[in-house]
């Protein structure tokens, strides 16, 4: 399928590993030239040559800036003024008890995971609306719908991403832009297979035995009963931030293989 997306640009925020980089790729795939973000240029290098490796043609940039804080992102706006397209893919999770959750790490989860997308919407979004075309997708997650207990603010910033990203689309009617956000579910990476090892209920368990506990234990609703891969929801942005996609607006998309049981 032609998503119709050549001679697009797009903007990627954490795009050195994981979901971010997969979105990259994928839209590298379909034509957009891409700019992508992140705090360490040796992560960056090796990502732009991931994505030409895999596509040759690839139109790649990238900007070194800590979004987490205003300073970076007015350093990434000023290198990079405009984006068709706008992906806050930014953001980090930690397990940590209530009420061991200091303010520092409530202000830290909330600029980078919310104020980093906030930010860069704020400059970015008007001139889509100018321009009557654009895309800003928020990467939230699954605990967008649900808090689990063991990270309370990680799920209040993605909450408030699907409520930004509502807001923002308010804004949008009859033009040309839309704005989403996606729910993904537990999504293969280094880090959540790191994470899970460290959780295992026993020593000796295989990452296969791993992940199949998790999903027992901590995702029983998932109808798929496994990891999600990172360029399952890179399709899914892909589409969105497409011509072809532009019915969707105001939307909260999931990707979560059917963990969440509510119809709406």
């Amino acid at each position: 399928m032609d998503l119709q997306l050549t001679g697009k640009t797009a903007l990627v925020t954490g795009a050195t590993a994981g979901i971010g980089l997969a979105i990259a790729r994928t839209l590298a795939r379909e034509g957009v030239a891409i700019t992508l973000t992140g705090r360490d240029a040796a992560k960056l290098h090796s990502a732009v040559a991931e994505i030409s490796k895999a596509v040759p043609a690839a139109q790649v940039s990238t900007v070194v800036a800590d979004l987490g804080s205003a300073k970076g992102a007015a350093a990434l706006v000023a290198a990079h003024p405009d984006t068709d397209i706008l992906i806050n893919n930014l953001g980090y999770y930690e397990a940590k008890a209530f009420a061991g959750i200091t303010d520092e790490d409530w202000l830290r989860m909330l600029e980078v995971n919310v104020m980093s997308g906030v930010r860069l919407s704020r400059h970015y979004f008007p001139r889509m609306l100018k321009r009557n075309w654009g895309r800003v997708i928020f990467m939230s997650s699954e605990v967008g719908a649900f808090t689990p207990p063991d990270m309370v603010h990680y799920g209040v910033s993605k909450s408030a991403q699907l409520a930004v990203s509502r807001g923002m689309a308010e804004l949008t009617k009859g033009t040309g832009v839309t704005v989403n956000s996606v729910l993904p579910s537990a999504t293969r990476s280094d880090g959540i297979v790191e994470y899970l090892r460290q959780s295992a209920p026993r020593p000796g368990m295989t990452d296969m035995e791993i992940e199949a506990n998790f999903f027992q234990t901590y995702r029983p609703s998932s109808l798929i009963a496994r990891m999600i891969e990172a360029d399952e929801i890179a399709a899914m942005v892909a589409l969105l931030a497409s011509p072809l996609g532009a019915a969707s607006n105001g939307a909260a998309v999931r990707v979560e293989g059917g963990t969440i049981r509510s119809i709406l």
